[in-house]
């Protein structure tokens, strides 16, 4: 492609259809959006993983030229915001194209190039800007804290998934900006982006996995002497550990991580990364797999010991945001219930002040346990006679059903969906639900005909019926 101002950068049209919590048996209209990427790899296209979130149709286009090719997604991190993107038609679409090479870690003050698509124009984009800050950030897409790169150049919609050139070669994938201000953009960085291309070429699955602890920094020095550190001694102190999590049944509370992966770890929660940059001591996490092992200097009352974590995927008791699957629900008597996650508090405008407490508080504070992986919640009910009375009882936890706490959701459907007699339903806020097992059973299918609702519950959950239509999932050519 003589003449053409960085060939290897492509724009992506992306059709995704996202599901509709409100109404978790079906889907919001389909949307259009465009995006960026390069090409890394015959035929091969590096993306950023919110551009093709829950899309059902790709196409790409390259710089100057009118005609699109179709892809499709070949790996997906949404943990990391990337995703490895093949053309599958025609499959010579992009032999003309010499792929980019993926440079080192750029320093501060570096000179970068921002390049894409950005909404207000058809032609290839270049904004130019230094590195003015590395260190964790939190992803927007996932909400998981990875490191990251800040540039000054501008990242406009359109421009994500786009590459940012440092010397020629790919130093970052831009991904989000800073809102309220100008000019303040950043870029996935060559470390997790080698990780997620390694990964996916060696068969790895593509989540960032957790520590699975909460832990409290030791500015403190009355708090350091407490728990048994001398003078000299720095770290972070473990207040919870989650069940099943990576570090459940090798640390415990109380105990004070002083290094990880031989990185020692100040009172201020910071390790020193490769060398030069001062940031959280997870941000070794960031180019691990699930699988892997690191090892933690840990004192315990006192005494100094070593202890390695196999290290496991994030499992919040409510799960952060989801994309490529549908929601899971389940209508009983026309109560329609579901499991609390992020999407479903995002229903609510600016959802971290109007969405119920209970939730926010489940969703900041909550952890798991051997009794309780996730959250069931009643959001809805379908009004019919079987269920006259418990109209106010919507966007309440459950408590109890029969007596007892459901472990999750499928524990959830699996104790009513085997149930006789009568049931009975307690919310958290003490609210009392009394159906009878077989009036339910008859009324089902009149209640689903009545609201236009395909099926009881989401496919996968105990007792579903197979489906014809498929579940969402990412780019179907």
């Amino acid at each position: 492609m003589i003449g053409v101002a960085y060939p290897e950068v492509i724009r992506v049209f992306a059709t995704s259809q996202d599901p509709d919590f409100d109404g978790p048996w079906q889907a919001r209209t389909p949307s259009n959006s465009t995006g960026s990427a390069v090409v890394i790899g015959p035929g091969l296209l590096l993306t950023g993983a919110h551009v093709v979130a829950n899309a059902t149709f790709l196409q790409v286009q390259k710089p100057a030229q009118p005609d699109k090719a179709i892809a499709r997604v070949r790996a997906v991190s949404h943990d990391c915001d990337l995703a490895l993107l093949e053309v599958v038609d025609p499959p010579d679409f992009l032999d003309d194209i010499e792929p980019a090479d993926v440079g080192p870690m750029p320093k501060l003050r570096d000179e970068v190039a921002v390049v894409g698509y950005p909404v207000g124009g058809e032609e290839i984009s270049i904004t130019e800007g230094v590195v003015s800050r590395i260190e964790v950030q939190r992803y927007s897409h996932s909400q998981r804290h990875l490191l990251a790169v800040t540039v000054d150049a501008a990242i406009n919609a359109g421009n994500s998934g786009g590459p940012v050139f440092g010397d020629g070669r790919v130093v970052g994938i831009a991904f989000q900006k800073l809102t309220g201000v100008d000019n303040i953009g950043e870029m996935v960085p060559p470390p997790i982006i080698r990780a997620f291309l390694d990964g996916v070429k060696s068969g790895k699955h593509p989540e960032i996995p957790a520590l699975g602890i909460t832990t409290q920094n030791l500015e403190n020095p009355l708090l350091r002497k407490q728990l048994g550190l001398a003078d000299g001694q720095r770290g972070v102190v473990v207040l919870h550990i989650d069940h099943s999590g990576s570090s459940d049944g090798i640390l415990q509370e109380r105990d004070v991580i002083t290094s990880i992966d031989a990185l020692p770890i100040a009172n201020n929660g910071t390790v020193q990364y490769i060398g030069q940059h001062r940031t959280r001591y997870d941000v070794v996490l960031g180019h691990r797999y699930v699988g892997d092992k690191v090892k933690l200097e840990v004192i315990r009352k006192g005494r100094a010991k070593l202890v390695e974590v196999e290290l496991k995927k994030w499992t919040p008791l409510v799960p952060r945001s989801r994309y490529d699957m549908p929601p899971q629900y389940f209508v009983y008597g026309g109560l329609v219930f579901q499991t609390l996650t992020r999407d479903y508090l995002t229903t609510w405008d600016k959802w971290w002040n109007k969405a119920p407490k209970e939730f926010l508080n489940y969703y900041y504070l909550g952890f798991r346990t051997a009794t309780q992986h996730e959250v069931v919640i009643l959001t809805q009910v379908l009004a019919d006679e079987i269920n006259v009375g418990y109209s106010h009882l919507y966007n309440e936890a459950i408590a109890t059903l029969n007596g007892r706490a459901p472990l999750d959701m499928i524990d959830f459907v699996s104790q009513l969906s085997s149930a006789r007699g009568v049931v009975e339903i307690t919310t958290t806020s003490g609210g009392m639900i009394m159906l009878d097992a077989e009036e339910v059973r008859k009324a089902t299918q009149r209640i689903l005909t009545r609201y236009h609702i395909p099926r009881d519950r989401t496919a996968g959950l105990p007792g579903a019926q197979p489906t014809i239509a498929p579940p969402l999932r990412a780019a179907l050519p």
